[in-house]
């Protein structure tokens, strides 16, 4: 067999299995609505929490940056990539979330991986919860350090591992994509002191909704900034934008700009994304409206849900997944949603787990009261 021929077999294996993945185009996105060639939905898959993605003062702050500075960075941030927007945004950064210094990259997954393969090296050990994302996950196998993956969220179990190999470096996530809960970070934070091993944290989908000021989950279960070694977060989730940052001591962060290849030898952002990202920061700090919205649509759902019989798993988080189990019927339920009016994609092996396809519902400060009760009227009819 030719490699066309291995590769055709592949894609022909993944389609038989039910797992074959394809991505819509959408013609036009408001928020809480999207719109393609069949018809206009009820979006409730996407990770714009706050709703800043279509915020009208956000779309001035973009025009206004492509016409100060252009739309491209023109070369790698140690060339001519590191214009006055990088610097403006990074301040703004560095002043919301208490830290010394940080570096924007292109997207998440970028940023994670630079965060394990530089800060780890061959005499560390790296320590993952098991249900960490896939960029961690990669980044664990590509860095030159050997890792472990500990049971979701089992402290007894990080606790033996940190005993055994102690000045471990802890990775964990903030808010877990697919499942929505949170860690207990004191504690975790409390186990890598007790072991001199230091807490890198990626807090994707905590920042800008947990927190005073949306500072993220760490904040929220007081923490200090300093009791990380390093956090990740990126700009496309709550704050509606692209890329993502690595943010710590001025130690860390110089340390990584000297030796991370991602950082050196990457096209820097667009310094108009960047001009629009400050203001995004500026509005997710201001704005506690928006994460007072968002707390109460959840807690509508969470309870609507609970009157329906559904049983979600514990997460109080914009993400409230659903388990169908089989994927099948997880993609009918979408399927027939969809006709419905009703955008909530299935998630399927091997994004989850084998047998816990799940339509991940997720919620945003502009979703409407009638909005979330559709959406419980339809499930109830479904599942």
């Amino acid at each position: 067999m030719d490699r066309l021929q291995r590769f055709a077999q592949q894609i022909a294996d993944r389609k038989a299995a039910g797992l074959y993945r394809q991505h819509p185009a959408i013609d036009s996105y408001q928020g809480r609505l999207l719109q393609n060639k069949q018809g206009a939905y009820l979006n409730f898959s996407g990770n714009d929490y706050l709703g800043l993605a279509t915020e009208p003062q956000l779309i001035k702050a973009l025009a206004e940056g492509a016409e100060r500075f252009g739309v491209g960075s023109s070369g790698s941030p140690l060339v001519t990539g590191f214009h006055y927007a990088h610097r403006a945004l990074s301040d703004a950064l560095c002043d919301w979330l208490g830290v010394d210094d940080v570096l924007l990259f292109s997207s998440g997954f970028a940023a994670n991986q630079v965060m394990l393969q530089h800060l780890a090296d061959k005499t560390d050990q790296l320590l993952l919860d098991k249900l960490c994302h896939a960029s961690l996950i990669d980044a664990a196998l590509n860095s030159d350090a050997p890792y472990k993956r500990f049971p979701h969220q089992d402290l007894a179990a990080l606790d033996l591992l940190l005993q055994r190999y102690p000045s471990a470096l802890v990775v964990t996530e903030g808010v877990f994509s697919m499942d929505g809960d949170s860690p207990d970070l004191s504690a975790v934070s409390a186990l890598c002191k007790t072991n001199k091993a230091d807490l890198l944290l990626d807090d994707a989908h905590a920042l800008g909704v947990l927190g005073k000021e949306g500072k993220g989950s760490w904040d929220a279960q007081g923490l200090e900034s300093g009791d990380m070694l390093c956090l990740m977060a990126n700009f496309g989730k709550a704050l509606a934008g692209q890329g993502a940052f690595l943010a710590g001591s001025a130690t860390v962060i110089d340390y990584l700009r000297q030796f991370a290849r991602h950082y050196i030898y990457s096209t820097a952002l667009s310094p108009a994304l960047c001009w629009a990202m400050k203001t995004s920061v500026e509005l997710s700090r201001s704005q506690e409206w928006r994460r007072d919205k968002l707390n109460d649509n959840i807690q509508l759902f969470k309870t609507l849900a609970a009157g329906a019989g559904f049983t979600l798993l514990p997460s109080n988080t914009a993400i409230q997944p659903l388990i169908i189990g089989d994927s099948d019927k997880a993609m009918l339920i979408s399927a027939s949603l969809k006709k419905q009016g009703i955008w909530l994609s299935a998630i399927r092996p091997p994004t989850v787990p084998q047998g816990s396809a799940r339509l991940r519902i997720t919620l945003s400060a502009l979703h409407q009261s009638d909005d979330i009760h559709f959406l419980v009227q339809k499930l109830e009819q479904l599942i």
